[in-house]
């Protein structure tokens, strides 16, 4: 009986939290609606550097690395008609915070990425912004822990990802480059 408590409650351990998975980069890409955007960036946008993520070890939290944002990302372009092997303008992008709840019915996760937009041609630096944003899975979406905080760290990666775009279909390129 003593030892029946411990297995029991390492059992239910296991159950609510599970082993811990990265984000996926498939679940990280912006599936949604066509942006218009200054023809100028059309396949012209190269992703230089993707820093910041980390790697998950299954014994530990669910993290967001470097290459499966990368991919997620230049994915997301791509679809958007903006990503180019060799851009005018360079992308680079730095996962500063990723803030995450570790227990609870809902796991929130809030990403903070810098994105620095360059034209390379005039050394300008058209955008420059940290791009904050939350996402919160629910016990309705997943009962165990780990899997609400990889979808968790999955939605905010997207949502991340779509501000981004958001920013990237407000900018007047030519108007930014007579400014400088």
């Amino acid at each position: 009986m003593k030892t029946t408590k411990p297995i029991l409650v390492i059992a239910a351990c296991i159950f609510l939290f599970g082993c811990a998975s990265g984000a996926k980069k498939e679940n990280m890409i912006y599936e949604g609606e066509q942006k218009a955007y200054d023809k100028t960036l059309n396949n012209n946008v190269e992703v230089t550097a993707v820093t910041g993520g980390k790697k998950t070890s299954a014994a530990f939290k669910s993290e967001i690395s470097s290459e499966d944002f990368s991919a997620a990302l230049k994915a997301s372009l791509s679809k958007q008609g903006l990503l180019s092997d060799q851009g005018k303008y360079q992308l680079q992008v730095k996962l500063s915070i990723v803030d995450q709840d570790l227990f609870g019915a809902d796991m929130t996760v809030t990403t903070h990425v810098q994105y620095v937009l360059t034209d390379i041609e005039t050394n300008s630096v058209l955008l420059d912004d940290v791009i904050a944003a939350p996402y919160t899975a629910t016990m309705g979406d997943a009962l165990l822990g780990a899997t609400r905080l990889r979808m968790a760290n999955e939605g905010s990666g997207r949502k991340n990802i779509e501000k981004l775009l958001e920013k990237l279909a407000d900018l007047n390129v030519n108007e930014i480059s007579l400014i400088q």
